[in-house]
Parts: structure tokens; sequence; C-alpha cells
């Protein structure tokens, strides 16, 4: 298939910097070829002016009067959670046994698990998440179900078997030399297939035995290139279970260095309850904290430190955290951490210095911010040149309100704040997985520009 372009207003970020370096185009051009390896990527980025005479043969979609920009990543959400999104409960460990651990139970069933999926991986383009670090359960099934949804799709896509050998219900809990030999089978099987990746996935550190973290991080030992993904000082009941199940461990985060899971491409959510050596401990490992504000405002969790963590040189990124997540939406993600930011307690009584993000960061870390995070620099999240062509197409007049506000815009700061506090999926008009577009029913379609 021959090169294509896309002409648009075009927002991009520097795919390797530790924070947000902005490009932006009002009238741009993005120009993308396939590879030997059947993926799109991104050959030419810039000025439609500037590029058009250089590029004179290649068709082009005319989206003037829209915004390309990155695909969305979403560093942590649990696709089996689909169906208890708003299930209500009083906390984490009350909300996992009422709702998480009786409906995962469910993705046992090879056909249920196919459902879920396909209706979670389309959830997720429709709303602009185009790569995402993706919980499947303890199931190897969940596995296969949501890693053949994505290769259908053609995503660049993560996933991985729940690891819980302890203190789980019958239907969820595995068996130690079991699930470690599942998990290196499904390694086996997908990594590396495609755009698919493989995430070794302890529940937490109270859901596994000794002898599950310590199989947990010889695999990762093992396969350098897979992901790892837990969670870790979520809650304050969840952070006190963990002080009495490892009284000999300095902190919650340390039980996962003891066994050899802190290093680049892990990444582990929330991370509200660290402290200065834990920061500094995830900076010089590589691992990151995936950010995920709607859900611990609906669990009531805390709130995030972000001049701490960013003080120590924390890589972040943003995430859904679906089903305790209150939204698949990246605009209610981005909006819910711009209030977490600002709040001045982080909810253990601890007082915490109140930030105040710029629209421009809050984009960033969904977008290139998380893929340096997930070990993607320059892969996915930045529309750089050679990075793979996932992109979404933003309408500005999506709803009446969101037209007037980014009409009355002065900088380009407050047309994507803009974005963040009102925008939700009818925002994103279009949506290209390696540069091919996703259809959708009642989406928009363009003109195509015969010739410039």
């Amino acid at each position: 298939m021959a090169m294509q372009a896309w002409r648009a207003a075009c927002l991009a970020f520097d795919p390797e910097a530790d924070h947000p370096i902005v490009h932006y185009e009002s009238d741009g051009l993005l120009v993308a070829e396939p590879q030997s390896d059947g993926v799109w990527r991104v050959v030419a980025r810039g000025p439609y002016a500037a590029l058009r005479p250089q590029w004179p043969q290649v068709p082009v979609h005319d989206w003037r009067g829209r915004c390309i920009a990155p695909g969305f990543i979403d560093l942590h959400v649990h696709y089996p959670q689909t169906d208890i999104i708003g299930a209500p409960a009083e906390g984490l460990l009350p909300w996992l046994q009422r709702y998480t651990f009786v409906h995962e139970a469910r993705l046992a069933d090879p056909a249920y698990a196919q459902e879920v999926a396909s209706f979670f991986l389309d959830e997720m383009l429709r709303q602009g998440v185009t790569t995402a670090l993706t919980w499947a359960t303890s199931h190897p099934a969940s596995v296969e179900a949501v890693l053949e949804q994505a290769e259908a799709r053609g995503l660049r896509w993560i996933a991985g078997k729940v690891l819980q050998d302890r203190h789980s219900p019958d239907g969820v809990r595995d068996d130690t030399e079991g699930s470690l030999r599942e998990t290196e089978a499904l390694i086996a099987r997908w990594h590396g297939r495609r755009r698919l990746g493989y995430a070794i996935t302890p529940r937490f550190a109270p859901s596994c035995s000794d002898a599950q973290l310590q199989g947990a991080g010889a695999l990762a030992a093992a396969h350098p290139s897979v992901w790892v993904q837990s969670h870790v000082a979520e809650n304050v009941d969840e952070v006190r279970w963990v002080r009495e199940l490892y009284p000999h461990d300095r902190s919650y985060l340390a039980v996962y260095e003891r066994f050899g899971l802190l290093r680049p491409r892990a990444v582990y959510a929330h991370g509200i309850y660290l402290d200065e050596v834990d920061h500094a401990r995830l900076a010089a490992t590589g691992a990151a904290v995936a950010v995920s504000p709607t859900s611990n405002l609906f669990l009531g969790s805390g709130f995030f430190d972000y001049a701490a963590a960013r003080r120590a040189g924390v890589r972040l990124g943003l995430a859904s955290d679906v089903g305790a997540g209150m939204s698949f939406s990246p605009f209610a993600t981005m909006r819910a951490a711009y209030t977490v930011g600002r709040a001045a307690v982080r909810g253990d009584g601890a007082a915490k210095a109140a930030v105040s993000l710029t629209p421009e960061d809050l984009w960033w870390q969904h977008t290139a911010g998380a893929a340096r995070a997930a070990g993607l620099a320059g892969v996915v999240g930045s529309l750089a040149v050679g990075s793979e062509a996932d992109f979404i197409v933003l309408d500005p007049e999506a709803t009446p309100l969101l037209k007037r506000r980014c009409a009355h815009a002065a900088s380009l700061t407050e047309w994507l704040f803009a974005f963040i506090v009102l925008a939700d999926d009818r925002a994103v008009a279009h949506v290209h997985v390696a540069g091919q577009p996703h259809n959708f029913t009642q989406r928009p379609s363009g003109r195509n520009e015969a010739r410039a």
C-alpha cells in the first residue's frame, strides 16, 4: 500500500524528554508509509506549506478544522472489570471482595472472556486509547482473549495473567507452580508477536506467596523485554496489611524489589503512600508509577504526590484503572489528575505540595510520558518521525460548549485545557491504528484532497 498523508492542526511531543516538549502546527501535515513488517510509521510531520511540495503525489486526507494528536496510552486498566465500573463500595479491599473477585471468576469461560475483551477494546479505541498495559485475570483464557482481539485490530497492546495464589477466593486463586508455568507459556506464545507484549502480573504483594513472587522475579530476569505490572501503596488499609505480612521489609515497594521486580518496564499502579527512599528506588531502577486519579477518588484511597515523585525523577504516566476508575475517557483521567495535583493532602493526614499541572503536562502524561514510563519512547505516543502511526483526530466542535470554548481560546494551552475539562468520546472523531482507520459507526467522514 502506498504512502498516505493527513492535513490538520497537529500536536506532537518530543519522545525522549522527561517533561513535555510540545510540537504544534496550526496547519500541519502528517505523512506515513507501511514498512516491511506491515506497520505504518511516520516519515514526516510539520507545516503543510513546507512539506506538501516534498510529497506532491501522496494522497492527502483533509481534516482542516480538526487536530491530529498521538493516540492515548493507558498505563493501567483491568479489562475483566469492564462490567463492574461504577459498582459502589466502602473502599479498596471491600470492593475487591464484593465485586472484583466474583466477576473475574467468570472469565474462566473462554467465550465470555472473548466477548468482554471485544467490547473493552472497541470502547478503548472509541475513547482514543491505542495502547495500554492491560490486566486479565488469573485464567490463561482471559489473556488469550484480549491478545487475540488486540492482534485482530492491529494494536500495540500489552497484557498479562494475574498471579494470586493466596488470600484470594476460589475461582480466582491460582496454583503457585502452575501459575508460573502458565505465565512462561503465555510469554512464549504472545510476547513480541506482531505489536503485542506480555506483562508479568502479580496482583499485589498480599495476594502472592513468597514462592510466587520469587518465580515472577525469575521470569522477569529470564525475559528482560517483558513488562512487569502490579499495585503498590494504594490504600492505607492495604499498606497496613502489607506491613503485617512483611514486617522485615522496609516498605511495600521494598517487597517487590527484594524479589527482583523493580526494573525498566515495571509499572506500579497508584503509589500514593511512598516515601523519599521509595521514590529514589523507583527512579534508580527505571520502574514507573501509573497514576490512577479517578480510581483513587472513587475508592477514597488518597491523592498522588506529584511534587515528591517528580523531585526524585520518578517516571509517571496516567491510567484509567477501570473498573475502580470511573471512566475509560483520557479526558476524564486528565481532569481528575488536575484535581489531585491541586490537593494539599495525601490521604493519611500527611501534607503534600499542591501543584497546578499544565494542560501540556497532563496531555504528555497520557501520551509520550506514558510511553517513556513503559519503555516505549519513540515507538508510540509522540508522532515523532520513525514512530508508529497511531493517532487520533480531535473535533473541537464535537459539542456546542466545547465549540464555544475552543473558539475563545487565546492560546494552545487554553485550547488543550478546554478539551481536558469539557471533552469526552464525542471529541474523538477518528482513530488510526498503525496508520489505518479504525471503523466506527456514526463517525463523521472527511474529504479527500485530490491534489494540493
